[in-house]
């Protein structure tokens, strides 16, 4: 697991309030909506606004592609490198 994928999970764990779960506890490739990890769409909210705050990038909800970005901690890591990068 990369640093920024660490930091991603510890995120999602702070940002949303999953005191009883660890940054282990986040499969890379598990599906955070729905079936997976079980956020919704207020939790994509203040998960956007967290990983917007913490990382500087900008997330434009309406865009077709912010569900591909959020739909795993593997994507997110990716979107936010390439945002960085940008």
């Amino acid at each position: 697991m990369s640093d920024l994928q660490h930091e991603i999970k510890q995120l999602i764990i702070d940002a949303l309030g999953l005191e009883d779960m660890g940054p282990d506890d986040i499969g890379s490739d598990q599906t955070l909506f729905g079936e997976g990890l079980g956020l919704d769409s207020v939790d994509a909210l203040e998960l956007g606004l967290a990983i917007q705050k913490r990382f500087g990038v900008k997330i434009d909800a309406d865009s077709k592609d912010t569900r591909k970005h959020f739909a795993n901690v593997n994507s997110l890591a990716a979107f936010v490198s390439a945002q960085r990068a940008a």
